[in-house]
């Protein structure tokens, strides 16, 4: 949980450096959001899930918060917008993909009973946000007294604890506590990914999650250049980014307890529909400090709360032996969805001035997820023991 609060705390506070970026590429707010664009796409690919599941999430993790520090390191030294797409994008891309949810909820997946899976989730996911409460000021206070080199060289120090976090996962794949019984059978790895593909449930949710990608990742990545542009001081901007973090932490380990009793789909829906709301509400009243603010709250409460839901609802389906390659796959969707949502919103914006058309799609957005979210099937899992020989009825 520390190593994803490190990993997703450093990720979120990207947008604070959209600005100083440019100036000194004196480039437009596409090329930027082209490389973060990139770098959520990256993030995605169920690559490292599946290594995860072949090879141990202890080494993948390991790897991955050293690639981390090194691809952090790079960017600081970049001239050109293809080094910012290959640094930025490219490595620290693979960085993230090794050091968040695939991995490290693959891997708690094995540890602990179906009952409690969910709202594990959702505490690892609270802890993930945890991250994006502390580590957006910091990164505002590190750009204020230093330059934007020296921020992301102390950041890039940060996730070299990853690294260490590593030896707390399992060393080999589908490894148990002892006294874990394997409740789920073993089902050969291609057979089921064909099931998956044809599995009406699995796709909705991949749909929704794509939704929830374009809408994190845009707002993260542009919201503090937003408020910007609306002479909203900088600490403010901060403070919103903050408070998206600290909201979370309630919003995603309430949602990950509610998971474990109520139907997943209904509160899938609940998530999306409130979100095109609270965005809808956002552009209608006028924009201050206060109203900034408020929307960081509002939107951080359902911020990243459909993570334990969507993965929970993957571990039902089909088990936990490769939930890191699944889920990684439902992933890889969410990504799509943000490299859209952070790659339009600056590429709308240098085309118009604005950002109004991006909030408008995400509001639409919000509402399409909230309505293909219902179909899904998530009935809470039937653990059918076997029945002794000799006590048949």
């Amino acid at each position: 949980a520390f190593a994803v609060m490190i990993s997703t705390g450093i990720r979120q506070s990207f947008g604070l450096f959209l600005q100083p970026i440019t100036a000194d590429l004196q480039s437009g707010r596409e090329t930027f959001s082209l490389a973060i664009a990139l770098n959520n796409l990256i993030y995605g690919l169920p690559l490292v899930g599946f290594l995860a599941d072949w090879i141990g999430p202890r080494l993948v993790l390991m790897v991955g918060g050293l690639l981390y520090a090194a691809g952090l390191i790079l960017v600081t030294m970049i001239s050109s917008t293809i080094g910012l797409n290959l640094t930025f994008g490219l490595l620290v891309g693979l960085a993230l993909s090794a050091t968040t949810y695939v991995v490290v909820l693959g891997a708690v997946a094995q540890l602990v009973p179906p009952t409690q899976r969910t709202r594990t989730f959702g505490f690892i996911t609270a802890a993930g946000s945890s991250g994006m409460f502390v580590v957006p000021p910091i990164a505002q206070f590190l750009l204020v007294n230093f330059t934007w080199q020296m921020a992301l060289t102390i950041l890039a120090g940060l996730t070299l604890i990853i690294a260490l976090l590593a030896f707390g996962l399992p060393n080999r794949p589908g490894q148990r506590l002892a006294n874990q019984p394997q409740i789920e059978p073993d089902e050969p790895f291609f057979p089921l990914l064909r099931r998956a593909s044809r599995n009406h449930s699995y796709l909705l949710l991949a749909t929704g999650f794509f939704v929830c990608g374009f809408h994190v990742a845009f707002i993260a990545t542009h919201l503090p250049a937003f408020l910007g542009d609306q002479g909203i001081p900088p600490y403010v901007a901060a403070g919103t980014l903050s408070l998206v973090g600290g909201l979370n932490i309630v919003g995603s380990f309430s949602f990950g307890w509610f998971g474990d009793l109520y139907r997943k789909k209904y509160l899938l829906s609940l998530i999306y529909f409130m979100r095109a709301v609270i965005i809808a509400i956002f552009l209608l009243v006028p924009l201050t400090s206060f109203s900034a603010l408020a929307f960081g709250a509002a939107i951080g409460f359902f911020w990243l709360a459909t993570v334990p839901l969507t993965s929970g609802t993957v571990a039902y389906l089909f088990g936990t032996r490769y939930l890191s390659t699944l889920y990684g796959c439902v992933f890889l969707s969410h990504q799509v969805g943000a490299f859209l949502g952070v790659w339009l919103g600056g590429r709308v914006y240098d085309a118009t001035g604005s950002y109004t058309p991006i909030w408008i799609t995400a509001i639409a957005l919000g509402i399409f997820a909230a309505l293909v979210s219902l179909p899904i099937s998530d009935q809470p899992a039937q653990i059918t023991q076997p029945t002794p020989v000799g006590n048949t009825p």
